[in-house]
């Protein structure tokens, strides 16, 4: 009895989280992973005491090269502060590296043993650490990884620990190798213990959208098919592939931003009210939409390749991949029943930004004859600079009686000045440590949404749907636009969004076209 009480007060004292990021010497990792532990070190969300960080991969380096590589990731000219050099000195000391094979008993064993050595070195029980695998690896060798984690560096939950398995997108490239990979995983992990994460759940305008919808009375009556006649969600980029042409025509825009991206935004857009706040019953209501989306039509799928996207060496001469794609998608529920939901991403366009658009139905009995400046339209900018604003028709100041475009507005910048908004992926490796998988793809979700777009990228990848030429810099194909007309979308022309200068002296005025 005397040894039972005396472990669990070593569990109270001194269990241990510790973090394992595989492909510790990648891209993603120097670039997402480690900056946003980082981040989460300095804000005092990881204890120095409580905390351990191993890097893996397969490159032969030390703990020093590996602090080097990243370092440069995590200070700069502007953030070089006294305080901030010696936050990162502290972090770096917790950094550890293990050099070893993704699919060899031989690296996971030396993996285990450096646990079990840490946990030595801090009094803690055998069993008892919180372990967080964070897979920053591709998909491919996802099942390797996981079957090696669970024959030789399980924590043992009934001690206190437990493990937890990060995986990044993409989760397949179709239903079947989406289910495939489902497979493989469940049968070594729980569901509980499975995060795949999306990091545009992380992102703040998009954790703003449960509470936009259901803590304001405002909305509630208009959220539904008699109030607004067509939902935008739009993703653009003002850049190419960039040197990753090789990768990217695996997968196409499609797979690589609408599938999970957008899909996601769209499930929060136009989901019911949960039960409650559980991430189970959020999750729960996220699927009910999926499966009530409709089988998408050709003709409402425009497909897109810019110009000179051929010309990377990595990508095949004849390539039928999208760089572009606008498509529709239709829900068949008492909501939504008859409004189109456009998605639309492109790469190579004339601007940068990512935002939903919200278009209200023409005012019946319009005494105003305001149909010339347009309608009511609710726009959330998820990037860059985050804001929300409500176009409204009111009167232009005068004496004369004249209508006009404004805007009830709310730019994050202007609005909390002094604010750090915090990075996604800071955001979703804490809900990991926290339990949280409401922001997180549970395998029912992932399932239904490869449900929806298989049978488009099976039409695709045969090369049944051709995606049609645009120039770099432009909009993307006209036929895009004119979907987007027989989708009801009415756009307004000559109006400009305009905010006041900020007070934040790197913020410059900012101007918005109206048209998406």
């Amino acid at each position: 009895m005397h040894q039972i009480t005396k472990r669990l007060q070593a569990i109270v004292k001194v269990a241990v989280r510790i973090f394992f990021v595989l492909g510790a010497s990648g891209d993603l990792a120097k670039k997402k992973t480690f900056p946003a532990l980082f981040n989460l070190f300095r804000q005092g969300f990881l204890h120095p005491d409580e905390v351990h960080i191993f890097g893996y991969a397969r490159t032969k380096i030390s703990d020093d090269e590996l602090r080097n590589r990243i370092r440069g990731y995590l200070i700069n000219d502007k953030n070089a502060s006294p305080e901030h050099v010696e936050k990162l000195s502290k972090f770096l000391e917790l950094i550890k590296y293990v050099s070893g094979s993704y699919d060899s008993e031989e690296g996971f064993r030396l993996l285990d043993k450096e646990i079990s050595e840490h946990e030595l070195s801090k009094n803690s029980v055998e069993g008892t650490s919180r372990r967080l695998f964070y897979l920053a690896l591709p998909p491919s060798v996802y099942p390797s990884v996981c079957k090696m984690i669970r024959n030789f560096c399980m924590n043992r939950s009934d001690l206190g620990g437990w493990t937890r398995i990060v995986v990044e997108k993409p989760f397949g490239k179709d239903l079947e190798s989406a289910e495939q990979l489902s497979t493989q995983i469940g049968e070594l992990f729980e569901e509980p213990q499975i995060y795949r994460i999306d990091h545009y759940l992380g992102k703040e305008l998009v954790q703003n959208l449960l509470v936009l919808r259901f803590a304001n009375r405002f909305f509630l009556p208009l959220w539904n098919r008699d109030n607004i006649d067509n939902v935008q969600i739009v993703f653009r980029e003002d850049f190419g592939t960039d040197g990753r042409g090789g990768y990217f025509d695996e997968y196409g825009i499609i797979r690589d931003i609408i599938q999970n991206h957008l899909l996601q935004v769209f499930c929060l857009v136009a989901m019911e009210k949960p039960v409650s706040l559980k991430p189970e019953h959020i999750r729960d209501e996220k699927v009910k939409v999926l499966q009530s989306v409709l089988p998408i039509k050709d003709e409402e799928v425009v497909l897109g390749q810019y110009e000179g996207y051929r010309d990377d060496p990595t990508v095949p001469d004849q390539s039928n991949t999208p760089t572009f794609a606008t498509l529709v998608l239709r829900i068949h529920n008492e909501r939504w029943e008859g409004v189109p939901f456009v998605l639309k991403a492109g790469k190579a366009l004339n601007s940068r930004k990512a935002e939903i658009r919200v278009q209200f139905k023409d005012v019946p009995g319009d005494i105003y004859k305001c149909k010339k400046q347009g309608r009511n339209e609710f726009v959330i900018r998820l990037q860059p600079s985050e804001a929300m604003y409500m176009k409204l028709t009111v009167k232009q100041p005068g004496l004369e009686m004249s209508t006009a475009q404004s805007e009830l507005d709310l730019s994050y910048v202007q609005r909390y000045q002094g604010v750090t908004i915090p990075e996604a992926y800071e955001r979703l490796i804490l809900d990991t440590i926290r339990g949280d998988q409401q922001h997180f793809v549970r395998r029912d979700e992932l399932k239904a949404a490869w449900e929806i777009f298989t049978p488009l990228l099976h039409r695709i990848d045969d090369g049944e749907m051709k995606p049609l030429p645009y120039q770099p810099g432009s909009r993307g194909p006209a036929e895009a636009d004119e979907l987007l007309a027989k989708a009801g979308y009415v756009q307004t022309h000559g109006y400009k969004k305009k905010t006041k200068t900020t007070l934040n002296p790197h913020q410059a005025t900012r101007q918005e076209c109206a048209s998406a």
